[in-house]
């Protein structure tokens, strides 16, 4: 049996699931997936009987007698690091890791305007759609900020924020697929960035998984 289980959404739409998806795949584990249509009265029924909440994504950890369940996006990450110190899942210098956690706390409870009006949808291309609704074009000028700011300081030595993939791309990455599909103007630096994540060998297996949904 796998060490893992962990339950996601749809993989067209469930931002939230992707992220430690994309963690969880890092660490070299073993594990199996439950792929849940969550929008739909049965998905949401089997959510409620697998975890606490009721929502995706759930981690189950089966290495112990008692197996442990993990709920929310950012605690299954934190989890994940703890448990596999030597993937490195935040950075080791306590600077970045210290900003890399602020930028992943800051998109787990924030930029709510960009969210509602662009919503995640893998596959689609709506450029322009929703840019001028409130509040996103500032979210979506934090983001390219965030980006630039991080691959300035702290990705000298690989392509991702923080150089090497850490959580805080994880966080990052239904933006990503959200700016694909929406096509904001965003500055070199950030759309290096983009082009980076939509190459990434999670983010393309994902997706992959993703079209066998159909």
């Amino acid at each position: 049996m796998p060490d893992f289980t962990i339950v996601v959404g749809s993989r067209h739409w469930s931002s939230w699931s992707m992220r430690p998806w994309l963690v969880l795949r890092r660490t070299g584990a073993s594990y199996d997936e439950v792929v849940l249509q969550h929008r739909t009265p049965a998905g949401k029924a089997e959510a409620v009987a697998l975890g606490p909440t009721g929502q995706v994504p759930l981690l189950i950890d089966r290495r112990t007698q008692v197996p442990i369940k993990v709920w929310d996006s950012l605690a299954i990450c934190e989890y994940l690091a703890e448990c596999y110190p030597d993937a490195k899942l935040w950075p080791v210098d306590p600077v970045a890791r210290a900003t890399a956690r602020s930028i992943s706390a800051e998109m787990h409870a924030g930029f709510r305007p960009m969210r509602m009006a662009l919503d995640m949808d893998l596959f689609a291309l709506k450029p322009g759609v929703g840019l001028d609704e409130p509040g996103v074009a500032a979210d979506i000028a934090r983001i390219d900020s965030i980006f630039r700011d991080c691959r300035t300081a702290y990705g000298t030595d690989g392509p991702y924020l923080f150089g090497q993939f850490t959580i805080a791309d994880a966080m990052f990455a239904p933006v990503i697929s959200r700016f694909r599909t929406y096509e904001p103007a965003l500055s070199d630096l950030a759309g290096e960035y983009v082009a980076t994540m939509l190459g990434d060998a999670g983010f393309t297996a994902w997706e992959d998984a993703a079209r066998r949904e159909l």
